[in-house]
């Protein structure tokens, strides 16, 4: 099992939580998003940690993995978008004719951005110019002729720094990281001589107003499986309630306010907005999330118009 170190994924990694029957063995891979790619490209791993539309797109092109409704990362969108600052860029609209990096045009964060940017700001993304750093990690997608590679050696935070991008998603999504997904990334911050600002100056309530509005609260991380080994229903509910289990020594921390960390505080922000569990998991507990990935996914071009129903897509259901 490939799964990045989460405090609500803690207690089955060291072993004090298990699903019955069943013994895990947990694989490191830093950072995550490397055992992605080794996930959809060779099956590696019984079960791993796959960003939800690189495993929507890997369904698609007909790789045999299978998720759980076990949803490993959740985040809002408002904060995500760093101008630089000699562009001009002073509401959403003006990303248009604009080149805007992200890592991969695939890329998770990436496609909650433009939904959000498109639906809820009107945004015209074949206006927009997508400057890419990566290859995807499903390799048969065929992308849209306004998504552009950056010159070989290069990437999005050196773009970025030059000039020669408007704008970029940050984190490791972006400009916040350089190189490709491998171990031993390096980190990256925009020099302060760029001028850097975010294109949403409060992103908290906007994100909050989003959520409001639509139900929408962004997934990130999807525990998969490759399909053989959960065709047993016995092996499906072991793992589902394993997770359960561990995540509620998670929500007992949460809801203490002794309790603190990073991971911690990130999500009781989330939990202000969403309630008492930031971490839901279950098909009908996401699936206006879940439909609303789809969709933008196909709007984007990354899946087709037709696919298989979220009961087909997820295992447990």
């Amino acid at each position: 099992m490939a799964v990045a170190d989460y405090a609500y994924t803690a207690s089955l990694k060291d072993g004090r939580v298990g699903p019955a029957g069943i013994e895990l063995e947990p694989v490191e891979v830093k950072p995550i998003i490397a055992a992605f790619r080794r996930m959809i490209r060779s099956l590696e791993f019984d079960l791993c940690e796959v960003a939800v539309t690189t495993y929507l797109v890997a369904r698609s092109a007909g790789i045999p993995l299978i998720a759980l409704p076990i949803f490993l990362n959740r985040k809002f969108h408002h904060g995500d978008v760093t101008c630089r600052g000699e562009s001009g860029i002073a509401a959403p609209k003006d990303l248009e004719g604009r080149r805007v990096g992200v890592r991969a045009y695939s890329v998770t964060t990436g496609v909650w951005v433009r939904g959000m940017l498109a639906h809820r700001y009107g945004v015209d993304l074949s206006k927009v110019t997508w400057v890419v750093d990566d290859e995807e990690h499903v390799q048969s997608i065929a992308l849209p002729g306004n998504v552009v590679h950056v010159p070989a050696g290069a990437s999005i935070a050196e773009l970025f720094e030059k000039g020669e991008i408007d704008a970029a998603l940050s984190g490791r999504a972006g400009i916040g990281r350089r190189g490709a997904p491998g171990a031993g990334w390096d980190q990256s911050v925009p020099g302060a001589d760029v001028g850097a600002y975010p294109l949403f100056d409060d992103a908290a309530r906007l994100d909050a107003e989003w959520f409001r509005d639509s139900g929408i609260y962004p997934i990130h991380g999807v525990l998969t499986a490759r399909a053989e080994v959960v065709r047993e229903r016995a092996v499906v509910v072991a793992l589902l309630r394993a997770f359960e289990e561990a995540k509620a020594e998670f929500l007992e921390k949460l809801a203490d306010p002794a309790e603190h960390s990073e991971e911690l505080e990130r999500y009781r922000r989330q939990s202000a907005i969403v309630g008492p569990d930031p971490l839901p998991y279950g098909v009908d507990e996401n699936r206006t999330s879940i439909a609303a990935i789809i969709g933008y996914a196909r709007e984007q071009g990354l899946l087709p118009d037709t696919g298989v129903s979220l009961e087909e897509l997820f295992v447990g259901t």
